[in-house]
């Protein structure tokens, strides 16, 4: 099967006959695609410029922002667990967690039943930084959805969750 997009010195050839299979293809005309990239490049600028502010009074960056959200969300999980969701390197990972760990954002604890096994944990610091650097985007998610309504809201998952890859990241 060929690929969809081929870039080739900075040219992109797009399969046309791939990107209009299914119902309604005039939608997907290549203005109307690349207005849906500016969006979402737009939509990410926003969405994180005011935790990057945070971030930098801290000496951290959106590396250090995703290990201290996903600890948070899943505390005692593993370091394994975390390189499966952020698909990095073991090394990129020892480096991020080095720092959130020096800095008292995050402390590993090493597993009862085997102690090879990291498990990590946000501290009452991490917990509170984690806090503030999610608190605008849970506002900015939670106004656009009321504005947006439940349909729309059904669409919006749909619509990024065509967009993750099929293995998860």
């Amino acid at each position: 099967m060929q690929p969809l997009v081929r870039v080739e010195r900075f040219v992109i050839y797009v399969n046309m006959a791939d990107i209009t299979r299914g119902p309604n293809p005039l939608f997907l005309r290549d203005a109307d695609l690349r207005e849906g990239i500016e969006m979402l490049y737009f939509a990410y600028r926003d969405f994180t410029a005011r935790p990057d502010a945070i971030l930098a009074e801290h000496g951290l960056g959106r590396a250090h922002h995703r290990v201290i959200y996903f600890v948070g969300r899943h505390p005692g999980m593993t370091v394994k667990d975390l390189l499966a969701i952020l698909k990095i390197t073991k090394q990129s990972l020892a480096r991020v967690l080095r720092k959130v760990v020096a800095k008292g954002f995050v402390e590993q604890r090493h597993c009862r039943e085997d102690r090879r096994r990291r498990l990590l944990y946000l501290t009452e610091r991490g917990i509170e930084l984690e806090a503030q650097l999610t608190a605008d985007q849970r506002a900015r998610i939670a106004k656009a959805w009321r504005e947006a309504g439940p349909e729309a809201v059904a669409g919006y998952r749909r619509v990024l969750g065509g967009i993750i890859d099929d293995d998860g990241g």
